[in-house]
């Protein structure tokens, strides 16, 4: 039922996006010179919507039905064919952002389709499609304790918009290139952090359902300690590799080179804290607590960053713009702490 009714949104939001997307980039400042690749980008994107939200939909599915190995291989199976239609469509054929738009979401469909044959088969699977209707109680209450993560995804939205739009102001379009950058190469750290608290989120849940206190506190001390490790490991490569990392993407110009460097580093900071904070909202989640889950996401993914976006860069200029996102973090730790400690006695995880 949730599959199908996600595939009905997403058709609705495809449309939508299509129709909207030239205003919306001119809203967000993209000069004539911009509009175009926006518009082009953009169109070509929203048309593998759903294959897009199936994507994310079945790898939470392929943990519950016991297949996590499955679930990382088509993740990698959809990344390595993003990476190579990337080379032949922009460099081979030479379609330039269309085709960049293509090779993703080409990947997006790659990564939907295959778990439909899996779900779809007459084998003797956990989890398969059968005939269903339409429950609401269900639907609700899924949409209720997935706030948190609705809320985290239209956060980096809108702070996204409005770190372009402070990048324009002081510093033109080159920080909107240094600053997409960053969102690249941050994927790959904040996406192991995002991994691990997807991942633990089903068996959090699975004992705390079964009242398995001993096993909760030991999944919460070995989880922090873990992330700790990650996250100093984690930040010491991305302080590290920065240069080489900017290099990737902008090598061919000097000035840009370092400035991205610059701001790579600077944002790196932030992965020393953000895991904790990730986690501590799964981890909400997974108690069946969305409220926690996304007062958490609410604070840390729009309200402090909007503060840090508008505040530093008036003490710092553009410093203060790759910083703000590690300074909202901090404050954002201090919510985590509050919220575990005040929640211990109730769930007794610690």
């Amino acid at each position: 039922m949730l599959i199908y009714l996600l595939t009905i949104l997403g058709f609705v939001l495809t449309i939508l996006g299509v129709i909207l997307i030239k205003p919306m980039a001119k809203l967000l400042g993209a000069d004539e010179n911009m509009l175009q690749d926006c518009v082009v980008y953009g169109r070509a994107l929203l048309i593998f919507l759903i294959p897009f939200c199936l994507q994310n939909a079945f790898q939470s599915f392929l943990i519950v039905a016991e297949k996590p190995i499955f679930g990382l291989i088509i993740s990698i199976v959809s990344g390595v064919s993003n990476m190579i239609l990337d080379f032949l469509l922009i460099y081979v054929f030479k379609m330039g952002v269309l085709g960049a738009a293509l090779a993703t979401g080409i990947s997006q469909v790659i990564g939907g389709i295959i778990p439909i044959f899996y779900f779809g088969t007459k084998k003797n699977h956990i989890l398969q499609f059968t005939k269903t209707k339409f429950e609401l109680k269900p639907i609700i209450q899924s949409c209720i304790n997935g706030s948190s993560e609705m809320l985290t995804n239209l956060s980096m939205s809108l702070v996204n918009m409005l770190f372009n739009i402070q990048l324009m102001k002081y510093v033109g379009s080159d920080g909107v290139v240094a600053f997409g950058i960053i969102m690249y190469v941050g994927f790959i750290f904040s996406g192991t952090y995002l991994g691990y608290s997807i991942g633990t989120a089903p068996i959090i849940g699975y004992h705390y359902g079964a009242e398995n206190k001993e096993e909760l506190k030991s999944l919460l001390k070995k989880s922090i300690i873990l992330i700790a490790v990650t996250s100093l490991v984690m930040t010491g490569l991305a302080e590290i590799l920065s240069k080489l990392l900017a290099s990737i993407f902008v090598s061919y110009d000097e000035n840009l080179l370092n400035m991205t460097t610059n701001a790579i580093r600077l944002f790196s900071i932030s992965y020393l804290i953000s895991g904790f904070n990730i986690f501590s909202s799964s981890f909400f989640t997974a108690l069946n607590n969305g409220f926690v889950s996304a007062a958490i996401s609410f604070l840390r993914t729009l309200v402090f960053q909007i503060v840090m976006i508008y505040l530093l860069p008036a003490i710092w200029g553009i410093n203060g713009i790759w910083l703000a996102v590690a300074f909202a973090e901090i404050l954002s730790l201090f919510v985590s702490i509050m919220f575990l400690e005040k929640n211990k006695n109730k769930y007794q995880y610690a």
